[in-house]
């Protein structure tokens, strides 16, 4: 995927605590993304007391002094006119602080930062199930479940999870299976009663030898070639020489081309308007085990010798 690049920050950022480290960087999200900050927002924020937002303010100051201005007629900090962020802020976390707002589960309710609508998710694991289950992804240990398949219904199962996956309408956890002996996807909200095994795992049930974790495939996103205006997909998608170049899991990578909208046929036939991306190289798929989940992909027709 597409990151920014990491800004230079200055030599005395380094040396900081991790804790004013955090804290600067607040200052500098409200003064990019909000335009001001005031000393109650660091304040509470953090949980420190206003001597201590007045330090911090002023430690910022004097490192990125082009960053911020003081507004003293109304007691706030605001952007400067020459502004250069000094922190890394990714898209990703920036979003969801806007859209969420900041919180470390003590309080419960955050509140997003500006308006903000976004669809909801309709299938979120349970706690409950959820926290074992990361528990032994931490721990390197088997867990018992009782899982629900579409296929085979109810069945007691021991699994060795190792990764979360977030296909975007679900979670996923990527795991061995000692019931059907391969590696397999198990969605969260489809389990029951995890329970931890005292055990570890067999060498043939870690990651390693998971072919389709281990594999990479590389990707290449096109405009979809019936749009008269391809130069707009390029900018929403930011391409660099017209095309997005991914490297995924292959056992990732039929859930990222559902996601993401993309038509997967050799011939580009789908003509619906959510596609608006092309995979140019249907043929990177070949051996993903989940690319029948990539909207019109076909299996490739072996040429035979006469």
């Amino acid at each position: 995927m597409i990151e920014d690049q990491l800004p230079e920050r200055p030599q005395r950022v380094e040396s900081l605590s991790h804790a004013q480290r955090e804290r600067l960087a607040y200052v500098e999200f409200r003064l990019y993304f909000m335009g001001e900050i005031g000393r109650p927002d660091l304040a509470n924020r953090f949980g420190i007391a206003p001597a201590g937002a007045t330090r911090d303010l002023a430690l910022y100051r004097e490192i990125a002094p082009q960053n911020i201005e003081f507004d003293g007629s109304n007691k706030v900090y605001r952007i400067g006119k020459v502004f250069r962020p000094i922190f890394q802020h990714s898209p990703q976390r920036v979003l969801s602080a806007l859209s969420l707002g900041f919180g470390d589960g003590v309080n419960g309710e955050t509140k997003p930062l500006l308006p903000c609508e976004s669809p909801a998710p309709l299938s979120n694991p349970q706690m409950e199930v959820l926290a074992p289950i990361c528990r032994a992804i931490h721990a390197n240990r088997p867990v018992a479940i009782r899982y629900h398949s579409m296929s085979s219904g109810e069945s007691d199962r021991v699994i060795v999870p190792f990764a979360l996956v977030d296909t975007g309408l679900r979670w996923h956890v990527r795991a061995f299976d000692r019931k059907s002996g391969t590696f397999r996807d198990f969605v969260i909200t489809r389990i029951e009663a995890p329970t931890l095994l005292d055990e570890e795992p067999k060498p043939n049930e870690r990651q390693d030898n998971d072919i389709q974790w281990t594999r990479i495939v590389e990707l290449d996103f096109v405009p979809h070639p019936r749009l008269s205006r391809p130069e707009i997909i390029q900018m929403d998608y930011g391409m660099t020489d017209g095309s997005i170049r991914m490297r995924v899991r292959a056992a990732v990578a039929g859930y990222m081309l559902l996601r993401w909208s993309v038509d997967a046929s050799p011939d580009h036939s789908l003509k619906e308007e959510q596609y608006r991306l092309w995979l140019s190289d249907p043929l990177a798929l070949y051996g993903v085990e989940n690319a029948k989940l990539a909207p019109g992909y076909r299996l490739p027709v072996m040429q035979t010798k006469k």
